[in-house]
């Protein structure tokens, strides 16, 4: 059985990546049809692909009959469904051979899923955001569905701190310089100070929470997972509602700390902090 793609409307989460007008519709379009299969994670129909990426039904059929033509897609001709192929699981597993070579990320996302039944993410730095790649969702009866592709600020989300605390004070100055001046009508303009408090925090304790930061109702507890590259560093959370989050804190960030201390052989300590917080 498929999983739920729509639940209720205000439980879903899926705010996408900011992208220019400069993009080319039809990559769009790819990047898009491969975030909704590892969401969806079963075949769907052309129809049913059309339907929630609102995408016209004849211009669909043509992508995904290229997309299997290439091999990145399987079709099933009795089913009428298509779904992703071997080959198109394979592509870029070198990148992060660190990470997933020998499976450690996804047994730990499983076991925190187990442990705590709330949506599990798995997250990167994506420019000026960080971006959920891979989301365990959670097995509780009411929950926020949360789409792989969904990003956030690095500036203004958990994720996003758990990947700042690693950097060094004048780089994190920069990308809230940046973040700042290229901030849109409605978007709040993040003071350094509250930044910097909450980076000191991160490094002390070696993970970040936030809630009804970005999504009102919702939380995360996020923590890094180690490597040297600190640019391309992956963060690992742990999401729900607000609530749960806040009462289940010290559980919850005890079971992320535990697992990753576990897999990667290192004891339970902050993320280096590779410059000291700012003061003010």
């Amino acid at each position: 059985m498929p999983r739920k793609l729509r639940p209720q409307d205000n439980l879903r989460i899926s705010d996408r990546l900011n992208v220019t007008s400069s993009t080319v519709k039809s990559a769009r379009r790819v990047v898009e049809i491969f975030e909704y299969f590892d969401d969806r994670q079963a075949p769907a129909s052309v129809m049913e692909i059309a339907e929630e990426l609102g995408y016209p039904q004849s211009s669909t059929s043509a992508l995904l009959k290229s997309l299997a033509s290439y091999g990145y897609l399987n079709y099933d001709p009795f089913k009428r469904t298509y779904i992703l192929s071997n080959r198109t699981a394979f592509i870029g597993s070198w990148v992060s051979d660190q990470f997933f070579s020998d499976g450690k990320v996804m047994a730990m996302m499983r076991a925190l899923s187990e442990k705590t039944a709330n949506t599990i993410v798995l997250a990167s730095r994506n420019g000026m955001q960080v971006q959920y790649i891979h989301v365990l969702q959670a097995t509780t009866p009411v929950h926020f569905h949360i789409v792989v592709g969904t990003a956030r600020p690095l500036v203004l989300s958990g994720a996003g701190y758990a990947l700042l605390a690693r950097l060094r004070d004048e780089e994190v100055r920069k990308i809230l310089t940046r973040a700042n001046a290229e901030a849109g009508p409605g978007q709040p303009i993040v003071r350094s100070a509250d930044l910097f408090q909450n980076l000191a925090v991160v490094r002390q304790q070696g993970y970040a929470l936030t809630h009804d930061l970005y999504t009102q109702g919702g939380g995360i507890i996020a923590a890094p997972l180690p490597g040297d590259d600190a640019d391309n560093a992956l963060v690992l959370g742990i999401a729900g509602f607000s609530d749960v989050i806040r009462s289940r804190e010290q559980e919850f960030a005890g079971y992320l700390l535990d697992v990753i201390a576990a897999t990667y052989g290192e004891g339970r300590s902050a993320p280096p902090a590779a410059g000291r917080a700012a003061e003010s």
